[in-house]
């Protein structure tokens, strides 16, 4: 016990500790504790969090190591340490990518200088897009037609829209419904809308491997929420099984939704000025409000 207090106070003594501080020093250490806590906020959303517990058990038990002196551990340690850190970036390779596709989307230059550096011009849907988008989400779930509409916002969807069919036409309810109608050439994928129009169909969306989906929930429905966690885009789904109206936005997904719901979404979606957090959090609400009154869902 004498030998490890002895180590501990090598180290303690090896440690520099400043006589004052500046507001430089303050301001440093705010920083650093405001990108720690978001990166381990963002952590704990991925599969990331599990390896980060791994790797502190892993960091307690080289702690040990180095105080009682077990030259060979740390020896193996050194070594392959450069090893792991490479092992970990290719394991970690899409969390990495979703956090600066994430840092990205929140347009840090343009809240700051009110610059417009996503591109956003034009892409706000109109009082008439929206009415055509919820009347033909109505119609095809009265008859039970699936459909997968995403909605791009600031993240640009090329990359997606290259896997389709090219379309290039006003947003309409009959066109809608036409794209959709089963046993047509352009009903399997999803449609693309940026702005008022209609970009592509038949596109292929990523699926998402999220375990917190309901195992009934079909194909549509992961490509809805797989869009949602690559890009900042409303996604809406009508189940061919159900006809049930759903959206997905920032990785969740709001099911059993009525004409009303879907409008509301779709009407907050463009308010700008409101969080978009905040946004979902009041739809949430008002979905959670009416399944209390027991209403019949779509």
């Amino acid at each position: 016990m004498q030998q490890i207090r002895a180590i501990i106070s090598n180290y303690l003594s090896k440690i520099h500790i400043p006589k004052s501080m500046t507001i430089s020093d303050v301001l440093e250490i705010l920083i650093i504790a405001f990108l720690l806590y978001h990166l381990l906020v963002y952590i704990k959303r991925t599969r990331a969090w599990s390896l980060l517990k791994g790797l502190l058990a892993i960091s307690v038990f080289i702690l040990l190591a180095a105080l009682l002196n077990m030259t060979t551990i740390l020896w193996i340690v050194k070594n392959i340490a450069s090893l792991a850190v490479l092992a970990m970036i290719i394991i970690l390779q899409p969390e990495l990518r979703r956090g600066l596709e994430e840092l990205g989307q929140r347009n840090i230059f343009s809240s700051f200088f009110g610059l417009d550096l996503g591109g956003s011009a034009g892409r706000e849907l109109s009082d008439q897009t929206i009415n055509e988008i919820v009347r033909a989400c109505t119609e095809m779930s009265k008859v039970k037609t699936g459909a997968l509409i995403v909605i791009e916002q600031q993240t640009p969807l090329a990359e997606y829209e290259r896997t389709g069919i090219d379309v290039d036409a006003v947003v309409t309810s009959q066109l809608l419904i036409n794209i959709f109608e089963k046993n047509t050439p352009l009903h399997d994928g999803a449609v693309i809308i940026r702005g008022n129009r209609v970009t592509s169909a038949t596109c292929y969306l990523p699926l998402s491997t999220s375990t917190k989906l309901n195992k009934d929930l079909g194909t549509r429905h992961r490509a809805a929420v797989g869009i949602s966690e690559v890009s900042d885009a409303l996604t809406v789904v009508v189940s061919e099984e159900t006809g049930k109206i759903s959206v997905a936005h920032k990785g969740s997904l709001n099911t059993d939704l009525d004409q009303a719901q879907l409008k509301n979404s779709l009407t907050l979606l463009q308010n700008k000025k409101e969080d978009e957090q905040e946004q979902m959090n009041i739809l949430q609400r008002a979905i959670l409000r009416r399944r209390g009154r027991g209403t019949e869902d779509v």
